[in-house]
This record gives structure tokens, sequence and C-alpha cells, in this order.
């Protein structure tokens, strides 16, 4: 790759450029904090970690071309508009032969051309800790700017949960992460994503990708070493396991997930209406099957809470967690969707039901912003580039979608997503060739205020089938959804 100074300096105000509408949130120095903090150095060619991370980022942005082709589109406008103009190149050495430059050498001919094997070369040698650092990083000032935003009470709420990717047909991918079940000619590669996020602002905090025949119980039980006491976390009933359930009350933290079919529970205590204090003792045949190790701390048993429920039109369900005292958490607190008022209207969704907020992160990281149908890369190592890339975008988005509520007094929630990366994308040129004062003082502003204009409107008790989860182990799941003559 090249290491010449001029150029060095082109590509450094290229990326400064080019991510102007996240300059405040995706700064300098916090580039150079993951540095320190992920043990690795940053680099002083034009490929360096810094414009690596935006290449991903502007590579989410721009799906439809190639790693090369950005960063040439970016210097294309940038050279086409008035006011910027780069060094001035560097005198030649008399006396010197030119030297004769193989097709395949990844440095490039000119100041704007950009051989893709180059950027190959460099994503196989990027850390992945050094995106999760930033990641990290940038959800810790999150949290620092805006602690209530993530909380709830003075509980800190998280939601877990995880999703397949579905990868480009190549059998590197096929090898690396395995392929789907189904499929009559031929399988697909995917991959399999877990995630820690905040649903109240659906932000991503911690994730992790990985081959799909590893199990998401494995990787949740890494995800969640790193809880903090009176954090309490929403996990959906696929991560219904006791060692799981004893690592988080082991951390101080709480949890709430639904309730299983066939778990032996005893009932010690009745607090009231369909909510009670129970034991739950795993069988000896269900850790033989799970092959679950006992460790030296692992208790024999386990007191829960159950609390039983059911909403109009749908079958009975559960809640079960280890918060035990109603004080804290009553029963209407966890089952609000329940509840329906004089006027037939559900009220607000209760408090284990805001776990479906990280079901719609991933329909909009995965669907809403094209992760899915924009992996280009042929290796693990250029999916987990991508990946992360798409992680980041999502997160700067939802963080400015969260200022623009926060500006005009909504909910984040409330604000379209979609729209928000069409404002974005609409005034990218806008911002690339703007002056540095009418960005920060107009352009910014104007695009927080557009993108808070795009509401999304209230459908409370909105029901959404999922068919393709119906079967399982050769059997069609029940539809939580009763069935009626009207239906």
């Amino acid at each position: 790759m090249f290491t010449d100074e001029r150029r060095c300096n082109i590509w450094d105000q290229v990326r400064q450029l080019d991510l102007r509408c996240f300059g405040k949130i995706l700064t300098p120095a916090l580039m150079q904090e993951a540095v320190q903090a992920s043990g690795v150095e940053l680099g002083s060619n034009p490929l360096n970690w810094a414009n690596m991370v935006w290449l991903g980022v502007a590579a989410a942005l721009h799906r439809s071309k190639n790693f090369a082709d950005i960063l040439v589109l970016t210097f294309k406008l940038l050279k086409d508009g008035a006011g910027w103009k780069p060094d001035c190149p560097s005198k030649k050495r008399k006396g010197r032969a030119k030297r004769r430059t193989s097709k395949h050498d990844p440095r490039g001919g000119s100041q704007i051309s950009v051989s893709e094997e180059a950027f190959v070369q460099a994503r196989q040698r990027m850390p992945m800790d050094y995106w999760l650092w930033l990641l990290l990083l940038l959800a810790a000032r999150f949290q620092a700017q805006h602690p209530v935003a993530v909380r709830w009470k003075h509980f800190r709420l998280l939601a877990l949960d995880g999703t397949e990717i579905a990868l480009p047909y190549w059998k590197t991918l096929a090898k690396a992460f395995g392929t789907s079940r189904n499929g009559r000619r031929r399988r697909r590669p995917q991959a399999r994503m877990v995630m820690l996020a905040f649903p109240q602002v659906r932000l991503p905090w911690r994730y992790e990708l990985m081959p799909r025949a590893c199990h998401e119980q494995t990787s949740a039980a890494r995800l969640l070493e790193h809880l903090c006491p009176d954090d309490l976390l929403l996990m959906d009933r696929g991560f219904w396991n006791f060692r799981l359930f004893w690592q988080v009350q082991s951390k101080h933290a709480f949890f709430g997930i639904r309730l299983r079919r066939g778990i032996g529970l005893k009932t010690t205590r009745a607090l009231g209406p369909n909510d009670s204090l129970v034991q739950w003792k795993p069988s000896k045949q269900s850790r033989k099957r799970r092959a679950l190790k006992k460790p030296p701390d692992l208790p024999k048993s386990l007191p829960l809470r159950v609390i039983r429920y059911q909403i109009r039109g749908f079958r009975p369900s559960g809640v079960v967690t280890n918060m035990l005292d109603p004080k804290v958490i009553s029963r209407e607190e966890w089952m609000r969707i329940a509840i329906v008022n004089e006027a037939g209207r559900v009220l607000e969704p209760g408090l284990y039901h805001r776990r479906w907020e990280i079901e719609t992160m991933f329909c909009e990281l995965k669907v809403r912003q094209g992760m899915v149908r924009s992996l280009r890369s042929r290796t693990a190592e250029g999916v987990a580039f991508e990946v992360a890339g798409h992680v980041l975008l999502y997160l700067l988005t939802r963080w400015l979608i969260f200022e623009a509520a926060k500006e005009h007094g909504l909910p984040p929630l409330r604000i379209s997503f979609t729209q928000a990366l069409r404002e974005l994308d609409d005034m990218l040129q806008t911002l690339l060739l703007a002056d540095p004062q009418c960005i920060r003082r107009v352009l910014l502003p104007r695009l927080l205020s557009r993108i808070a204009q795009h509401l999304v409107p209230l459908r409370p008790g909105r029901h959404y089938p999922r068919p393709a989860d119906k079967y399982r182990k050769r059997k069609y799941r029940q539809s939580a959804k009763l069935v009626t003559k009207q239906t």
C-alpha cells in the first residue's frame, strides 16, 4: 500500500469530510482511545485503522459500490466542488528512472485510483478487538451523556437475543460459518449473531458473530460476563438455561424470561393472583441431555417468581424472573400490555414486552439498512469487517435519531429509522461540500429537524406473526394468537 505523505494527507481529508454528519460522535480522540484500549497501533498509512473504520461505515452506506470505488467517489465529489485543493505534489528528483509497477500493485497509479487489493489486505489484518472497543466506548459515552435513556427506575435495562445472517453463496463462507438446514438444491451459508442492546433507545452495546454450529447460549454466556449490579436483562425463552440464570444472579443482576412448557416449578408461596414464588430444580435427565457440567458454585435449585397473564385474543403466557420482591417491580409493571381500559384500547406495553425492541433492531439492521443484501466478501474476515461497519452505522444513526427526538420533545422509538437513513443519504453530498460553519449552524440542525418529522404511527395491540418460526423438530408450533371465527 502507498505511504507517501501527500496521499496520506489527501485521504485523511477525505475521511474527515465524509464523516461530518457523525463528526460530533465518532471523534479522532475516541478512535485513539479505542486504539489504546485494544492494544494495537493506529498506523500512519492511508489504510490505517481509523480510515478502515470510515471505509466500513461508508461501505454500509453505499451498498451498491465496491470498497475501492467508495473512496474514489468521495474524492471525485470533493474535486468537482469549489474551495477544496489537495496539497501540492512533491517535485521529482532528477536522474531517477521511472520504475515499472505490476498491475497487481495495491498502491495504484494516480492519487485518485485505489486498488481493491489494498483494502482486502488491510481488512484481513484489522483486529476485531478494535471494532468492539470502538462500539463499547461509543455506548459508554452515550450512557454518560444520557443516563436516563438507558434506565428503567434504578435498573439499567438490557435485552438479549440472537439472529441468523444469510451470507453469499461461497464455499469459503460455508466452510467458515456453516450452512442452513433447509434448502433443496443448495444450502445457503449462514452466520449467527448474538447481541446485547439497550431496548429503550434501540442502541447496540455488545455483539458476537460466530459460526452457525455455535449455540446462542454459549455466546450469551460470554456476553453476560460483562453485566453489572442492578442490570435488568430481558431474554427470549430460547435462552432458558439454569447456568445462565445463575450467572446473571451471581453478578447481582436480574432477568426476565418467558415461561417454557414442561418446566417443573414447585410453588412455595403465593404473592397474589397469578403471581407466586417457585423453586426450580432441573432434572437429571435434562442435565445429561444438555451435557451441563456442574461447577462448584452452581446451586441445586433457584428461587424464582412466576407471573402468569393472558392478553385478550392470545393464549395464556407467563414471565419468570429472579426479582422476587413485588414492591420493587409489581405484577402490573411486568404485564401492563394485558390491561385494557374502558374504551377497549391496550395500554402502554409492560416491562418484559420491551424485549421485542431488539427484534425490531434486527429487522432494521438486516432489512431496512440492507446488511443481508449487501455483503460482498468471500472470507470470514471480510464478513466480520462488513458486519461491524453495519453495526457501527446503525449505532451512529440511532444516536442521531435520539438527538433529534430529544431536541423536538419526542419519544426516540416513534421516529422512523428508514426515513432517517433516507434523510441522511439525501444530505451526504451537501455535507461533503459545505463550509464547516454552515454545517454546524445550519445543516446539522436541519438534518435533525427533518429526521424528527417522520413519525411511526401508533398501533397498540398490533400482532406480527412469523410463519418461518412455526416449524421445529418436525412439528409445527402452536400459534400464540387464538383462532376464532372472525380470524
